[in-house]
């Protein structure tokens, strides 16, 4: 029996048949022999049917047709087994020149390829993906990246699937989104400085596996986060974003942060790439405002503010690094070799690719003025070591600049293929070309199930850092009846930036109170009319105060000149203390604040930051003992702004005398009180061998002196007493929070590695210095405890 196969035609086959016969019906002799219009027309349509009827309609015995063609064998890339860098190296050799190109462009999801969206950075639920939009936008190019989508499950495979059979090559996209504490409409985590409060690595581990996890189902493959950056300006509005001040601390919440959302593998349907940002040493810009030049030498770059980007790289393996928009010294960070592809790639190993700051290459000319055109921009950011914009530029504009540099040769072709070998590599690691779509159902189980709330509420109490305790006023009694809540942080969940405060449960100061003392009588205030404040007060048996900032105050963009509370909260809290009536002052806010008048006049001070959807809840537990607070800062509170920079770890020479401040911090970093009392006792170190590559060893016992279970975080820093050029006084270097019960004791081990306390020397290269140092181990920056070793490397 004979029957008919009809074999797909590929789009390069269709473009391949077509081609001769079009230019032969463009040809003289054509229009010569044929007299009329309409004669030309039919031999054209003829002509160019005739091979693809051929092709398609083959006509033949299927089992001899099967016998003659020998089976096809599947290109390299499209080995599952095959190793990713023989992959990668195959699907290179197959790629256009344009091809490569748009590999490195993101795009906008939501406004450009969708029936409906509810802002500009989030589909609506139920919207469609609209083909022809993205025919329009894409063609058959293919797609690097998507980002601001916030896709469902649905919609992520809907778009996939087309994407994938819409290039030559199949090359799947990666879909990009916002994670810093939280995804999308998921779970609520605490803004990243209240997690840095915490100094609990396990918990960071599980705030990214539940952040992970909830966006992967979705079929997002990566997340803008962690921030890495040093908080070493509080004026900066986005000190909220980091985990504090201190590299080592950054470096290990970080870790623990990037090892949860990434698990033991990419190529799974709950782990993602986790992008840290923004490179580098963004957080210390000029005067605090965003995006202004950073001055620095290269040694407090290595030694301080690179030193938790090497950890998220060395140790942490990320697939991605964002590209920072500011400058150091002269050099943005889109347009710096020495940091993107010496330091980044060639020390450190990174194999991933890197990602402008949304306008960080268009800021090479716009801002910046080393670029003439936007042009001369892309060329120069790729060149530099950038792999992808995000979508800084127009598509057009972008993907004409980079085929005309390497036409006229001033893009290297190297330097392209690294780009897109970068981009290429990650697509694989995830394994988006063997599993390209995502389990609709899997949406339902890990989207705010139980398990993600509960490290939520976890981390939110365990973030609760009490800075003062007079007269042991905290916890209050239960029993109190009349209550006072009074602020303009009274009954607001505060979730600070990078979270949309429409999401979560949204629980604030008020309502934590009232629904732990439901029997409580519990007025509140807001605070704009100080006089109906203070009559508030006047009636409460105790009077907790709200206050601090919220998103447009902090946050980014948010810089602030004078770090005193905002608008008339500090006329409001000393009208309220003149009550006389017992004050709690209960902070929530994205970066320190100068409350020397609360520190010298209010009895308790307890500082919340933003403390996520279970924040009231977790405020209220720990005013009444419920919890009791082992936060411990992240960062230094100072007296005034005049004192900035006031971060702990300054050199020795650094001065700290004023003629109207004794130039010490308000509350130090790494400090916290609890409604317990601890004593450190027993410090001990031990050397490695000499000549030997083994770690310094440090032992110190931690007892719970008081009456109650709480936790401390012992903390040990390290000094080398003579080194070649000039060191911090002290440095962190270990830490470990842990609980202990009434009278308790435990012995707490630190070690570190000798690299750790390595110093970028005058000949500009590492070195472990011999000689004598001298550690410290206590529950603050201030701890006197101490003990010496002599380190024979």
């Amino acid at each position: 029996m004979i029957r008919v196969r009809f074999a797909p035609i590929s789009f390069s086959d269709r473009e391949s048949l077509a081609r001769p016969f079009a230019a032969s019906c463009s040809n003289g002799a054509v229009r010569g022999r044929f007299g009329s219009r309409l004669a030309i027309l039919r031999f054209c349509f003829a002509a160019l049917l005739a091979p693809a009827v051929a092709a398609v309609f083959a006509v033949a015995p299927l089992s001899a047709q099967t016998a003659r063609r020998p089976a096809q064998k599947l290109p390299l890339y499209r080995d599952a087994h095959a190793p990713i860098e023989a992959r990668v190296d195959d699907l290179l050799g197959r790629m256009t020149l344009r091809e490569k190109v748009r590999q490195l462009d993101m795009y906008a999801g939501a406004t450009s390829i969708m029936s409906r969206y509810t802002d500009k950075t989030h589909a609506a639920a139920d919207a469609a993906f609209v083909p022809l939009k993205a025919q329009r936008l894409w063609g058959e190019l293919g797609v690097g990246s998507i980002h601001d989508l916030n896709p469902t499950a649905e919609q992520s495979d809907a778009i996939q699937r087309w994407v994938i059979s819409h290039n030559r090559l199949g090359i799947p996209a990666l879909f990009i989104e916002e994670g810093l504490h939280g995804f999308n409409t998921g779970t609520v985590f605490p803004a990243p400085l209240g997690l840095g409060d915490t100094w609990d690595r396990p918990l960071l581990q599980d705030v990214g596996s539940s952040i992970g996890s909830e966006a992967r189902a979705t079929g997002v493959d990566m997340i803008l986060a962690p921030v890495l950056n040093l908080a070493r300006d509080p004026r900066w509005g986005r000190v909220e974003e980091t985990y504090g001040e201190d590299p080592y601390l950054a470096a290990q919440l970080g870790l623990s942060f990037i090892d949860g959302a990434q698990g033991d593998g990419l190529a799974t349907d709950h782990t993602v790439v986790a992008e840290p940002k923004h490179f580098a040493a963004y957080g210390a810009p000029e005067s605090g405002t965003n995006t202004s030049p950073v001055d620095m030498g290269e040694r407090e770059l290595r030694m301080i503010m690179l030193r938790p980007f090497e950890t998220a790289v060395r140790q942490g393996h990320v697939m991605s690094v964002m590209a920072a928009y500011n400058e150091i010294d002269g050099l943005p960070m889109t347009d710096n070799p020495f940091l993107l592809k010496t330091v980044l790639r060639q020390e450190w190993g990174f194999k991933g690719f890197v990602l402008s700051d949304l306008g960080a290459i268009a800021n090479l000319y716009k801002v910046h003025k080393v670029a003439a055109t936007p042009q001369d921009a892309a060329c120069m950011a790729i060149r530099a070591g950038v792999d992808m914009q995000f979508y800084d530029l127009p598509h057009d504009v972008f993907e004409k600049a980079l085929t005309g540099c390497i036409h006229d040769g001033s893009l290297p072709e190297p330097d392209l293929d690294r780009a897109v070998r970068s981009v290429l590599r990650v697509k694989f690691a995830l394994g988006l070309f063997d599993h390209p779509y995502v389990n609709p159902a899997l949406d339902a189980k890990v989207y705010r199930s139980p398990a993600h709330l509960a490290v939520s509420l976890r981390a939110a109490l365990e973030s609760m850092t009490l800075l003062k305790n007079e007269d042991h006023l905290l916890p209050l009694s239960r029993s109190t009846q009349r209550i006072a809540v009074i602020g303009p942080n009274g009954d607001k969940a505060r979730y600070g930036d990078y979270e949309n405060h429409a999401n979560g449960l949204k629980i604030s100061l008020l309502q934590g109170i009232r629904e732990l003392l439901p029997h409580a009588s519990v007025s509140f205030d807001d605070g704009n009319d100080i006089e109906s404040a203070v009559e508030t007060a006047r009636g409460a048996q105790a009077v907790i105060m709200g206050l601090g900032e919220w998103q447009g105050i902090s946050g980014e963009g948010f810089d602030r000149s004078s770090l005193s509370l905002p608008g008339d909260q500090e006329k409001l809290l000393e009208a309220v203390a003149g009550t006389g009536r017992p004050l709690v002052l209960v902070l929530e806010n994205g970066r320190p604040l100068t409350i020397d008048w609360a520190e010298k006049h209010v009895a308790a001070i307890l500082e919340a930051w933003y403390p996520g959807e279970f924040g009231g809840r977790a405020i209220a537990e720990t005013l009444f003992g419920e919890n009791n607070p082992g936060g411990h800062l992240a960062i230094t509170f100072p007296q005034t702004v005049g004192q900035l920079p006031d971060d702990y770890d300054a050199d020795p020479s650094r001065v700290y005398r004023y003629v109207d401040s004794d130039g010490k911090p308000l509350f130090p970093f790494g400090f916290g009180l609890s409604y317990t009392t601890f004593r450190f006792d027993h410090l001990a170190v031990k050397a490695p061998a000499p000549g030997s590559h083994g770690d310094i060893e440090a032992t110190v016992d931690v007892t719970n002196t008081g009456r109650v279970a709480g936790d401390e975080v012992a903390q040990l820093y390290v000094r080398e007493d003579v080194s070649s050029v000039e060191t911090p006084r002290r440095t962190l270097a270990g830490f470990s929070r842990i609980r202990l019960d009434p009278g308790q004791t435990k012995t707490v081990t630190f070690h570190v590695p000798q690299d750790q306390l390595a110093v970028w020397s005058a000949e500009s290269r590492w070195a472990i210095e011999p000689g004598a140092y001298t550690v410290w181990a206590g529950g603050s920056s201030l701890a006197s405890l101490s003990a010496q070793f002599a380190l024979k490397p």
